[in-house]
Formats: structure tokens, C-alpha cells, sequence
């Protein structure tokens, strides 16, 4: 039987709904917790947490896919929290935001050492708590191209996918010409590859969307609702209209099949301030919005926010 692994067991595809694919319940970088300045407590996470997930399943959302990865403020008990009390779908990840969110210990492991990490956390469970991971991360560290220990990662992460079917989610889609040689070499089917933030206000002219599409990859289109309108922009924000037009050239390329979308939120940011004005239902209250308005039908929609999530995130069978 087809399956997604959730942070409370594994269901079917068709219990996903509508997808927000490239989400964070909360990010920040390693030591960020030990900061006295931006320090959180439980009481103050969930307070900053619950009303967004609880807003987002009135409006239609049925799954929160976080990919905070290791090292990261990933708290596979708090998730589980959450999506009992919210009633949303919650998927963790294994892998790092980028090599260079990897502690030393980490950052000093093998290939072999690091897929034996991944495919525990996903068939066994992430720590002790009993919670399957459900997608991979990789990334590209900061500086625009893989570093070495990027390289080691993402062929753990190909072995990883190949032995347990869990697809692979990129931070990042520049360098791409390294990420798909490694993938090549490793076996790995293209389409088991989204290709993240595309879109972003740094790296979208960099970024090859089109031609990772051509060679069977998935492209994301997920930092929407980061604007330049915002009250204070991040360096990663980008003017709505140009994001959209951006999504939709890709659209009309002949490219929906392998396009997915999302908002990046970070319900409860970890060691920074976060981007005021910017959550998760984004994807309501302006996107959906938005595709409708550029003349996007029902079908279309469907298909970006439902079943190309389902397709994607479904665990291929060996």
C-alpha cells in the first residue's frame, strides 16, 4: 500500500490534502537555543505556533511539510504535539539545511556514515521517538556552490532515497549541474528531486528551472510571500509581481507536472527575529489568491497544491 510517513505514522497519499511543501515549524542555526536574547520557551514556541497551524486547517491545509533537518531546531516530540492539537499533517525530515548547518561531528562523517543516519531516522525513527522521517534535506552551503562535505551529503542522501524510497527536498536549486551529476552517478531518478526556492530573491537568475525540469527533476517555488513590499524585507525577498510571473512562465513552459509550491514560513524562529508579516497561510490568504487572479482554473490548482505534493512525497516502492 502507498504510504507518506507523518510524525504520528504513516498514511495514505490521499490523506495529505492541500500540501505547504517547504515549510519550518522553527529554524534557526546550531547554538541558537543557548542565545539568552533569542531564547524560547515551550509555553512561548507554542503560543507563536498553534494559531498559525490552527488557521491554516480552517483554511483547507491538510499537511505541514517541515524540513529544518538536523542540527537545526528539529523537535520531533514538539511536531507531534502540534499536529495532535492542530489536527494537520506533519512531516519531518532527516539530512542538513546545507553542510554548512552541520555540526563537527557530523561535518567529519562519511558517506556510509551519513546514509546509515538517514536510513535510520527513516525506517527506524528519528532519536527515540518512534517518528519515521519522511523526506531528505540537502543543501547548498552559503557561497553559491557545493562544498565537499555538501557533495558527501547529497550522495548520502541519493543512497538514502534509493534504499528507502523517501523522496529529497534541496535547499537551494543553484549548482544544480553537481547536485544532478551526483544523483546521476548514484541512480537515482530525477523526479525523486525537488529542486527548492527557485524562486528566491538572490539566486532565482541563477537558478537553470527550466533545465532541471528538462533533465526530470522537480522545481520549487517556495519563498513565496518573502516581498519587497514587506515592512522589512529580507535580503532574500523579492517584488510579488515578478515572483509570480516567474512561477508562471515556468507554468507555461510545460512544466506543471514537475512544479510545487510554497511559502518557506518559520512558524517560530529560532536565534533570529524571523520576517514580521510572513507565516504559512501566505498560501491562502495571497497565493492561491494570486494564481486565480492570472487566470490559474481549479484543476491547475489541484494539481500544484495536492496531487504533485502526493506523488512527490508517496514512498516509491524498491
Amino acid at each position: 500500500m502507498s504510504k507518506v510517513n507523518t510524525v504520528l505514522g504513516p498514511i495514505a497519499p490521499e490523506e495529505l490534502g492541500i500540501v505547504a511543501v517547504h515549510e519550518h515549524i522553527g529554524y534557526g542555526m546550531p547554538g541558537s537555543e543557548l542565545d539568552t536574547r533569542w531564547w524560547k520557551s515551550p509555553e512561548q514556541r507554542y503560543e507563536e505556533t498553534v494559531p498559525k497551524l490552527r488557521k491554516f486547517h480552517e483554511y483547507g491545509g491538510g499537511t505541514f511539510v517541515d524540513v529544518t533537518g538536523i542540527c537545526n531546531g528539529r523537535d520531533i516530540d514538539y511536531y507531534k504535539s502540534l499536529s495532535a492539537k492542530t489536527g494537520v499533517h506533519i512531516i519531518a525530515c532527516t539530512g542538513f539545511v546545507g553542510g554548512d548547518t552541520a555540526l563537527p561531528f557530523f561535518e567529519r562523517a562519511s558517506v556510509d556514515y551519513l546514509t546509515r543516519q538517514f536510513v535510520h531516522e527513516i525506517t527506524v525513527g528519528i532519536g527515540d521517538t518512534g517518528s519515521r522521517a519522511g523526506v531528505i534535506k540537502v543543501g547548498v552551503s552559503r557561497g553559491g556552490r557545493m562544498t565537499e562535505l555538501d557533495k558527501r551529503i547529497y550522495r548520502a542522501a541519493a543512497r538514502a532515497a534509493l534504499e528507502t524510497g523517501v523522496p529529497i527536498l534541496t535547499h537551494l536549486a543553484i549548482d544544480a549541474e553537481n547536485a544532478i551529476t551526483i544523483f546521476t552517478e548514484e541512480g537515482l531518478p530525477l523526479h525523486r528531486v525537488l529542486f527548492g526556492h527557485a524562486d528566491d530573491g538572490v539566486n532565482a537568475e541563477k537558478t537553470r528551472d527550466t533545465w532541471i525540469a528538462e533533465q526530470g527533476g522537480r522545481v520549487g517555488f517556495d519563498t513565496f510571500g518573502y516581498e519587497t513590499e514587506l515592512e522589512d524585507p529580507p535580503f532574500w525577498a523579492r517584488p510579488r509581481a515578478e515572483r509570480l510571473a516567474h512561477f508562471l512562465r515556468f507554468l507555461d513552459a510545460g512544466h506543471l507536472d514537475q512544479a510545487l509550491a510554497g511559502v518557506d514560513a518559520n512558524c517560530s524562529p529560532l536565534g533570529w527575529p524571523g520576517v514580521k508579516g510572513h507565516t504559512v497561510n501566505y498560501l491562502f490568504e495571497d497565493l492561491i489568491p494570486d494564481l486565480r487572479e492570472a487566470g490559474l482554473d481549479e484543476a491547475t490548482i489541484t494539481k500544484l497544491f495536492v496531487e504533485n505534493p502526493a506523488d512527490f512525497l508517496t514512498i516509491a516502492q524498491p
